[in-house]
């Protein structure tokens, strides 16, 4: 089929390289992409956190914050909401010199009975938004690393922590998850749905960096009507999956 979607160019360098962006400064290997604000500046209050950017962008300002966890250094940012913009971000992260990711974020739910809070490691993405066909060849899914996978899981395990894991649906339209669409992404082994995580996967892949992922269960798509079941309410739940990503992402 004649797409432009469809077109992979796998030239390595583009026109506008990241690297235009990246001043040369001394940033930690160590980075949690964290889609919960209100745990960011509970972080950055809390444990002093220094500002390594600024980081401005036509929607304001998407700083890059560095603290010490058990003896290590660690940063921490928000990748902004959406596909475009969260690989955007971490093309300029990665342009820094950082190697080492954790994500941590909600999803929906696409299977019944997955209670609100539970943590789902995410091992693949079924690419269905549009960044990730610029990065990688056309293809259904883009894998996770297993050793992010692994390093997560042990990170849960250690800690008595109950999580599942599975794939997950990366949808750039959440206003078009139609019944038959879910149904589809079921049958396919996804869990979940969100934005983000096949851009950031290919992303990854394509800049040869680790990018590992867990969710918690949030509203759900598994029923005949939609149950947002206060799910971006659980503040417990969001600032201890922040912690147990930068347990992992230091062990990576």
């Amino acid at each position: 089929m004649n797409l432009p979607i469809l077109e992979y160019d796998s030239t390595p360098t583009s026109m506008i390289e990241p690297s235009l962006f990246a001043p040369q400064i001394d940033v930690p290997e160590h980075y949690v992409i964290c889609f919960f604000k209100e745990v960011i500046e509970k972080v950055r209050q809390e444990h002093n956190a220094r500002v390594i950017t600024e980081n401005r962008w036509e929607d304001g300002a998407h700083p890059r914050y560095e603290i010490s966890h058990a003896g290590c250094r660690i940063a921490f940012y928000h990748p902004g909401v959406g596909s475009a913009l969260s690989a955007a971000l971490l093309e300029e992260v990665i342009a820094f010199g950082c190697r080492k990711f954790i994500a941590c974020g909600g999803c929906g739910v696409l299977e019944k009975d997955m209670p609100v809070g539970e943590l789902v490691v995410i091992t693949a993405a079924i690419r269905d938004e549009g960044v990730s066909y610029h990065y990688l060849p056309p293809a259904r899914e883009v894998a996770v690393n297993p050793g992010a996978v692994a390093t997560i899981e042990k990170t849960l395990s250690q800690n008595g922590i109950p999580y599942r894991t599975a794939k997950t649906w990366t949808t750039d339209a959440p206003y078009r998850e139609t019944r038959a669409r879910i149904a589809r992404r079921r049958d396919e082994g996804c869990l979940v749905v969100e934005m983000e995580a096949a851009a950031m996967l290919a992303v990854a892949e394509f800049r040869g960096v680790t990018v590992g992922q867990v969710l918690y269960a949030g509203d759900d798509l598994s029923g005949d009507d939609w149950d947002n079941r206060g799910w971006q309410d659980r503040n417990e739940v969001r600032q201890r999956l922040f912690w147990r990503a930068a347990g992992a992402c230091l062990d990576l």
